[in-house]
């Protein structure tokens, strides 16, 4: 497939890696030319320097014959300029857009983007995309990652031991015989800054970080095994009223569990404009790493905080200072991969990046009925892969002990029908199947293989 990636930031690029990995003929567009070159010397991809809505620039990237446009620079008028280009002038098949203002993304203005309007397929939103990654992790206080699967079904936890936790040193065959009935699987484990898949005989030791997936109905007994509390979320405490912070709060008011939240927004503005929006939620104008707002806002009786707003350094900071005032748990959006490694010695629970959501989001709709969404972790050292089994594919009517996985790929879950199993060496992967897969970034290409993955549209 003829793929044209507009935009070689942080998003652009890592769809570019993706796509380009799967053998389609990618070239990718931006403006800056430095960006371009870091794309064309680390991938398998062309590159082409200038603005992406120019219909010249897009001619010259071969847009007579491509298959597909993604617009992801960092303008939305860029995106959807783009997009109708892409349409009006070279009738490309499929435009996905990336759109930040909630403007755009109002329903009332859905039947803008109609094919005799603004003709764009799929509009992405990051902001909508880091809310729901935010609402996940608050749904599971007691993990640092979490990816919903299977329809909503599956969940992957990511879970820090401690060593309390009740089964550590113990093997991980012994825990499948100890727990017979419990539908969890351990696919990752990240010890001293390394992530593997685990063997069978190995053990979990306090401090490793740990990937499960687990039914849906299994999730508290899962988290219970491995340590951790259950409780439920009460009161919360948002620091930054932007885009992502409101639509978080918005989303608390409407849930049937109620939850208090409070936001506090820097902006005057910006307050103004999320207090108008809630009905129910107290807005505090001020700096979220202010002591004297924290205790405003009642951070030692919060359960969770929140930090969102634009500057990752700024949200680390709120977050240590929220739990030192004495909040239980502190969740963070950061941007910057490398920062990451910051989260364990700043005892700071979980964090969101943005990156990872939207590529994951864009990959879900780039991808049609065979691979159906593709999850990042970490700073790109391993991804999940859920995809349907087609009849060619090699592993269809193997047994799970058949099929030559790569080392560091494990199959987390498998859905027959409506029904999700725990998979053991015996269960027959079959036609029609849905797979959920572990996998090392370095071993992606050979799950692929082995999926027989290809790109199709709708």
């Amino acid at each position: 497939m003829k793929i044209i990636i507009c935009g070689a930031g942080q998003v652009g690029w890592q769809i570019a890696r993706h796509l380009s990995g799967e053998r389609n003929d990618v070239t990718v567009v931006d403006l800056n030319g430095d960006l371009i070159r870091r794309a064309t010397d680390a991938l398998d991809v062309q590159g082409i320097t200038g603005h992406a809505s120019y219909p010249d620039i897009l001619q010259r990237a071969g847009a007579r014959d491509a298959d597909m446009i993604i617009a992801a620079t960092q303008s939305d008028e860029v995106n959807m300029v783009t997009c109708q280009v892409a349409h009006s002038v070279f009738a490309i098949p499929r435009k996905i857009a990336r759109l930040r203002s909630q403007s755009y993304l109002t329903a009332i203005y859905s039947d803008l983007y109609r094919r005799d309007h603004m003709p764009i397929d799929v509009v992405i939103s990051p902001e909508r995309e880091v809310a729901e990654a935010a609402l996940q992790r608050l749904s599971s206080p007691a993990a640092f990652d979490t990816e919903s699967f299977l329809g909503g079904k599956a969940q992957l936890l990511g879970i820090t031991l401690e060593e309390d936790c009740p089964v550590v040193n113990t093997p991980l065959r012994q825990l499948t015989d100890l727990f017979s009935t419990l539908r969890a699987l351990v696919v990752g484990v990240r010890r001293e800054g390394t992530l593997f898949a685990p063997e069978p005989n190995d053990q979990l030791f306090p401090e490793d970080q740990i990937y499960v997936f687990s039914h849906i109905e299994d999730i508290d007994r899962t988290l219970e095994i491995f340590g951790k509390p259950t409780k439920r979320q009460e009161r919360v405490v948002i620091i930054g009223g932007g885009n992502v912070g409101l639509a978080v709060a918005e989303a608390l008011e409407n849930r049937e569990d109620r939850i208090r939240a409070k936001v506090i927004e820097k902006d005057r503005t910006r307050a103004e404009i999320a207090a108008d929006a809630l009905e129910r939620t107290i807005v505090l104008n001020g700096d979220g790493l202010d002591v004297n707002l924290l205790e405003e806002a009642n951070i030692e009786r919060a359960d969770a905080v929140l930090a969102v707003t634009d500057d990752d350094k700024t949200n680390l900071l709120a977050a240590v200072r929220a739990k030192l005032a004495g909040c239980p748990m502190a969740i963070c959006l950061v941007n910057d991969p490398s920062l990451v490694p910051l989260m364990g010695p700043l005892d700071i629970d979980a964090y969101i990046n943005p990156r990872a959501t939207t590529v994951s989001s864009i990959l879900r709709h780039v991808r049609h009925g065979r691979v159906r969404g593709v999850y990042s972790i970490g700073d790109a050292e391993a991804e999940v892969l859920e995809a349907q089994v087609l009849s060619t594919s090699p592993m269809c009517g193997q047994r799970v002990q058949e099929i030559d996985f790569p080392e560091g790929a494990l199959v987390g879950a498998v859905m027959k029908g409506e029904k999700v199993i725990r998979p053991t060496g015996s269960t027959r992967i079959e036609e029609g199947d849905v797979v959920v897969i572990f996998a090392l970034s370095a071993d992606v290409p050979e799950v692929e293989r082995l999926l027989q993955v290809s790109i199709d549209f709708f």
